[in-house]
């Protein structure tokens, strides 16, 4: 089996792991992109993100995943943490391609790689990284915050990241016109939802970094995390021309796919026009896709149909 555990296997974990700690803000939890670790006026928020199946640019990947989290919790990302387990036949080439994009990403955010981890594993059969981001705020922004009325937005589109995984990792096996691949393949530089956040996070109840599962596990893990409903529509969700293109040629739902380069947010209605102008200020393409509503069980609603468990990503079956 491949992805993460499922709920109820999860919630066995956290059970049986962790100690209590008087500056725990926000701790471990399903759908929780990073804890909260209360210093006085700041808060330092801290999430940690593996890459394990994508061989292309999965440096730009770990740096912009893990920031991600910090990001998507309200925090600006400043340091980070990198485990890089290499297979045993790993050659120079490899290693300085990896290094390469850790150095250029981390840079380009303005996080400094300050330690970590290298080692070859010979039962690997391609590089496996796991970085831990670290930074800070005056306002952490959590997955669960999301009240009855909010309306949700949705920058960028989704299957942002699958869009680019299918473009390097998959693109021969593809029946996609050279173009349109090359086009996909730059959606590499859009991983990064630090821009929005720092616009979102003034005014969010809620800020979600959709990745495994794509926006509709995304949508699932918001909910439970604050025990409410969400509806939404497909026809709100924005995909691009590209996604739907190699998303179709691989059989996957840009819905349930790798989602990192989309931010998912929950918004008071009186805050959702301010904020969307921010973002076309910014020149970020942003979406209003559903609403929050009360429910017993937790769980989103997609043109109707309920779902109250986040799904298998699709792109997985490829790598099967």
């Amino acid at each position: 089996m491949v992805g993460k555990v499922d709920q109820e296997t999860l919630a066995r974990v956290l059970a049986g792991t962790g100690a209590s700690s008087t500056v725990l803000g926000v701790g471990p939890g399903y759908g929780e992109d990073a804890a909260a670790i209360e210093l006085g006026e700041q808060t330092l928020v801290i999430s940690a993100d593996p890459i394990s199946l994508a061989a292309e640019r999965i440096g730009t990947l770990g740096v912009n995943v893990a920031c991600n989290d910090v990001a998507a919790s309200g925090g600006d990302p400043e340091w980070l943490t990198s485990v890089l387990l290499l297979p045993g036949d790993a050659d120079d080439a490899m290693i300085d391609a990896i290094v390469a994009d850790l150095d250029r990403e981390a840079r380009s955010l303005g996080a400094t790689i300050v330690g970590g981890h290298t080692e070859y594993v010979d039962q690997l059969e391609r590089p496996l990284l796991s970085l831990t981001a670290i930074g800070t705020t005056d306002r952490f922004v959590p997955t669960g915050g999301a009240d009855p009325g909010d309306r949700v937005v949705l920058t960028k589109g989704a299957g942002i990241e699958a869009t680019a995984i299918l473009a390097t990792d998959f693109a021969a096996e593809l029946d996609v016109p050279d173009d349109a691949v090359s086009a996909a393949a730059t959606f590499f530089e859009e991983i990064s939802v630090v821009p929005e956040s720092r616009i979102l996070g003034a005014h969010a109840t809620a800020m979600h970094d959709p990745t495994e599962g794509g926006v509709l596990g995304g949508l699932v893990e918001m909910a439970h995390a604050a025990a409410v409903g969400i509806e939404v529509e497909r026809s709100a969700i924005p995909v691009r021309a590209a996604t739907e293109q190699l998303c179709a040629a691989a059989g996957v739902d840009p819905l349930r796919t790798f989602g990192s380069g989309a931010l998912l947010a929950t918004l008071p209605e009186a805050q959702v026009d301010e904020t969307m102008a921010a973002l076309d200020d910014a020149d970020i393409e942003a979406a209003e896709i559903g609403r929050v509503v009360e429910r017993e069980q937790p769980g989103i609603e997609l043109d109707g149909e309920r779902f109250e468990n986040a799904p298998r990503d699709e792109l997985y079956a490829l790598w099967e």
